[in-house]
């Protein structure tokens, strides 16, 4: 027979949202790990707020509404409020009852702005790679580094002379010589202009730079920098120096041609890194073959084609990030929120594969 149609069904509802979540949806593991992680930064969250005054929206529940919108890829935070307002999946993640009201936007956005400037992402991040189910499943010895650009918030018109001159509003460019030396964004002067490639478009953008370890591809640091022709170089110094600290003995690191010049190679091994950097021999303008700083003495050993296959990983870590998360297109002006959101992508990724990986 016909059901009768009640267009607002019940008043009230006995059934919780945890008895709503599948028992085999894949957040059930994150959130479990993501708690576990939380209640580790306990005294980091305590040094960031005062004694007194009003409570504020708890730390624990912002960031995991952070992570949300990584997961899903929700483009701001005031849709990532709104969807929290009605998604009772997103409440039952963060922590929120069905009667629980949601934040504002404007609030929320201040108080993710106290934990950039505490660290907190980054700090997130170390725990949740020390945690004791994740530590057994990361390499200490070989690593791979690469880098990709983020598109800045900020429009080509924004691109403007730094002494003022030029027309009012920056929308007719074409024709002009424009150089990071003598021009800067408006809207966002931390982003630089920079071409991926000859014949691509320059774009006001980050670099994003992330280290691998090469067991199960998994992200173990990162950073962000503004764009120019040496900043993959030299954030992979900076990064693999300290994991050659960490680890205390010599390490290895997978890195694409780009990678290839003598200064850099010669700094690697200079900080206890084997660099199994591919080679790059290309022809250049005049004709000449180039010579690489990579020779026999690291290529001939098993260990470097091993570190080049693996090396190819590192994309699966900027492909779901673009595809997925929220790194294609930043929405964050200035370095260091682009850094921190960032950071919390890598984090996210990190979170998906790791359920898989400890049930393996």
């Amino acid at each position: 027979m016909r059901g009768a149609f009640v267009d607002q069904g019940r008043l009230f509802s006995y059934i919780s949202p945890e008895a709503r979540v599948p028992l085999n949806h894949p957040l059930r593991k994150i959130r479990a790990l993501v708690r576990d992680v939380l209640s580790e930064l306990n005294r980091s969250f305590g040094k960031l707020y005062s004694s007194e005054g009003r409570p504020s929206i708890p730390p624990e529940q912002l960031l995991s509404a952070l992570l949300l919108q990584v997961f899903y890829g929700i483009r701001s935070e005031r849709q990532l409020m709104e969807q929290l307002d009605y998604n009772l999946l997103y409440r039952w993640f963060v922590g929120l009852s069905p009667d629980d009201p949601v934040w504002d936007p404007t609030s929320f956005t201040k108080n993710r702005e106290r934990l950039q400037s505490g660290d907190v992402f980054t700090k997130f991040m170390t725990k949740l790679l020390n945690h004791s189910q994740v530590k057994p499943l990361l390499s200490d010895e070989h690593f791979s580094v690469d880098g990709t650009l983020i598109e800045a918030w900020a429009s080509q018109k924004s691109f403007r002379p730094k002494d003022g001159s030029g027309d009012d509003d920056g929308a007719n460019f074409h024709g002009q010589k424009r150089k990071n030396d003598t021009h800067a964004s408006a809207s966002d002067p931390d982003s630089r202009l920079y071409r991926k490639a000859a014949g691509r478009e320059a774009k006001l953008c980050y670099i994003g730079h992330a280290t691998m370890e090469n067991r199960h591809g998994l992200a173990v640091a990162g950073m962000v920098t503004r764009a120019s022709g040496t900043a993959e170089c030299r954030a992979s110094e900076r990064m693999l120096k300290t994991k050659a600290n960490q680890a205390g003995h010599r390490i290895t690191a997978g890195e694409d041609k780009a990678y290839d010049t003598a200064d850099h190679v010669a700094n690697l091994r200079a900080l206890n890194v084997t660099p199994h950097v591919r080679q790059n021999n290309a022809i250049t303008k005049t004709g000449k073959r180039r010579r690489s700083a990579i020779d026999e003495r690291t290529t001939r050993h098993q260990g470097y084609g091993m570190s080049q296959s693996r090396r190819a990983m590192i994309e699966c870590i900027f492909g779901w990030g673009k595809q997925h998360g929220t790194m294609r297109k930043t929405k964050h002006r200035g370095l260091w929120r682009v850094a921190a959101d960032f950071t919390l992508n890598l984090s996210a990724y990190n979170l998906i594969r790791i359920p898989k990986l400890v049930m393996a």
